[in-house]
């Protein structure tokens, strides 16, 4: 029995080594962000995605957005987030997931607040680079925010 969308036996394209998925689990405290950018960069690194350093910049900083976010709002609710990095043959997601109902949208830019825009931020560096973000629901009322990014690879 096929499946719809399947790929015949013996045609399935080898994956590249720096696909998978990645997850990781953190408290929800200041910490977390550095740490949480660090260990994404050397993920990056040590797979060896093939990366130019607009989208590794754009991936850090997404990254470090969302986790901040996600501690300076949610750790009430949510004593731990979960971070996922993605990487596919074309692209990668990073997400960050927590417990909290609320689900944030990106913010007109007012220049009267010195914060409050890491959404925005989200948004503009995501659209930037040709990619998608959204925050969604999870089965559990939590949310997931995430941002998808071509790979656009580095020149050889």
């Amino acid at each position: 029995m096929e499946v719809r969308g399947s790929v015949p036996a013996g045609q399935a394209p080898t994956p590249r080594a720096y696909e998978g998925v990645w997850r990781s689990t953190v408290p929800a405290v200041d910490s977390a962000v550095p740490q949480v950018r660090h260990g994404v960069r050397t993920l990056l690194a040590d797979l060896d995605v093939p990366l130019d350093d607009d989208v590794r910049c754009a991936v850090l900083l997404i990254v470090s957005e969302l986790v901040t976010n996600a501690v300076r709002h949610a750790a009430v609710l949510s004593p731990e987030i979960s971070i996922e990095v993605v990487v596919g043959a074309a692209w990668i997601r990073v997400a960050v997931e927590d417990n909290h109902p609320y689900r944030p949208k990106a913010l007109e830019t007012d220049h009267a607040r010195t914060g409050g825009r890491g959404l925005l931020l989200v948004a503009s560096v995501t659209d930037e680079a040709g990619g998608s973000w959204d925050v969604t629901p999870t089965a559990t009322g939590g949310k997931v925010a995430w941002a998808a990014l071509p790979l656009r690879t580095a020149p050889g």
